[in-house]
């Protein structure tokens, strides 16, 4: 080989050398570059708190409208008990039939109290009698006792001028003493004799009064809710029929069973009674509107008022019972009916409001996660390693405290107690967020609370 043919060999190679250097440099310083952007992007990682999703602590309205379940029920119902012993002779009226205040509804028929008014009369017509024989008596014995104390006074003057003896005397003044007693006595007899004319015809009344209940009338007007006798049952002393009993009391029938004769009510006005918790009580006036709605007429509200409450919580429940009041003109409203009652709760100091996910429910109790700022050490420490300024800005401490849940509305979950405003709670909370952990309110959180 010649020394041109080697010099351009030497020269091949360096140019080679030089190639492949240039390659490698080239490839290798970006990897490098990459591996301490991803050393220092995973160092950035590490120090970075995980991002969650957080939203500040706001109040419930103060007036904010509530739904309850209340049981339809008439203003006025009464349970017509019959006071007359006896069977029942006429049935005028039957269920859903309209009445009006004293109509006739049914007629019993009791000989027994007829006959025991018959004794009555016949019993206050002899203590009359007797009354006019003592009164009679009276008379006579009267005068009797005048005659004597004239004979008396007329003795007096004859014994003392001595023209009969003292003798006679004695026995006109004891005449005259026996004959004021007598009339005495006679008096008393008479009294005796009112008073028994008076117990007669205090007798003869009260069985008048209870026949007049063979007659069962309505005491206002309403329709009939109930019939449980019909024509030939025995009604007792006490009002109900002797009917059979059915196997279940709460099953449609028309078979008359024992109980009361009639049930009335009025239902153009009704009374819906609903029980409110105890939370609520406090912002519950009478004289309130309310709006009652049923299931079996959907898209209607019946506007009402509250017109009473119990002004005593239960103590079992602890809820207050409220009435409300509906007009109810046309009867679309039937008692027993299961309604909805909806009206305004005014409340003077409102409950904290939450998203419902925030809620984290466990064995020791209910609690949320709440984020709070970084002290002064926790802030410089974070500085030190390098996190930037807009993430520290948002980076806060979890805190789980425990919380008094209260009405849930779905998305929205009202807190009693533990909470205050302005405060920041994890919404859905993962594994991350543990207590004392530090975390970053999501961008646009932070945003949306207005920070």
């Amino acid at each position: 080989m010649s020394a041109g043919s080697l010099k351009k060999g030497i020269v091949l190679a360096v140019v080679l050398l030089g190639v492949v250097a240039a390659a490698l440099l080239a490839g290798y310083i970006p990897r490098r570059d990459g591996s301490r952007a991803l050393a220092s992007a995973a160092a950035v990682r590490r120090i970075t708190p995980p991002i969650v999703n957080a939203v500040r602590v706001t109040r419930a309205a103060k007036a904010t409208e509530v739904s309850f379940p209340g049981n339809v029920t008439p203003v006025t119902e009464a349970y017509i008990y019959a006071r007359a012993s006896g069977y029942l002779k006429r049935r005028l009226v039957d269920i859903g039939d309209r009445v009006t205040e004293g109509e006739l509804l049914a007629e019993i028929d009791a000989p027994d109290l007829d006959e025991q008014v018959t004794q009555a009369r016949a019993a206050l017509s002899q203590a009359e009698s007797q009354l006019g024989q003592a009164e009679a008596t009276l008379e006579q014995l009267i005068a009797t006792r005048d005659l004597a104390e004239v004979t008396w006074k007329r003795y007096q003057v004859l014994t003392a001028t001595g023209a009969v003896s003292r003798q006679a005397g004695d026995a006109q003044l004891t005449s005259a003493k026996t004959s004021q007693a007598n009339v005495t006595a006679g008096e008393k007899s008479v009294i005796a004799a009112k008073d028994n004319v008076t117990a007669s015809l205090a007798t003869l009344n009260r069985l008048k009064t209870l026949q007049g209940y063979e007659r069962v009338t309505a005491p206002f007007a309403g329709v009939v809710t109930a019939r449980n006798v019909d024509v030939g049952a025995l009604i007792s002393a006490a009002g109900s029929s002797q009917g059979p009993m059915r196997a279940n009391q709460a099953a449609p029938s028309d078979v008359p069973t024992s109980g009361e004769i009639f049930r009335v009510a009025q239902i153009g006005t009704l009374r819906v009674l609903v029980s409110l918790p105890q939370i609520e009580a406090a912002g519950i006036q009478v004289g309130q509107a309310a709006n009652v709605s049923v299931e079996a007429l959907p898209n209607r509200l019946f506007p009402g008022h509250i017109s009473r409450t119990s002004s005593a919580l239960d103590a079992a429940s602890r809820t207050l019972l409220v009435e409300v009041q509906v007009e109810n003109p046309r009867w679309v409203l039937l008692p027993g009916m299961y309604a909805t009652v909806q009206f305004l709760a005014t409340r003077p100091d409102p409950p904290a409001l939450v998203p419902d996910a925030s809620l984290v429910v466990e064995a020791n109790g209910t609690s949320v996660a709440v984020l709070q700022p970084l002290s002064e050490a926790e802030l410089a420490k974070a500085a030190s390693q390098g996190l930037d300024t807009e993430i520290l800005s948002r980076t806060r401490t979890v805190h789980f405290q425990t919380v008094r849940p209260g009405t849930d509305f779905g998305t929205t979950l009202e807190i009693l107690s533990g909470l205050e405003d302005g405060q920041y709670v994890v919404v859905d909370p993962g594994d991350a967020v543990r207590e004392g952990a530090l975390v970053q309110i999501a961008p646009t959180s932070a945003q949306g609370s207005g920070q």
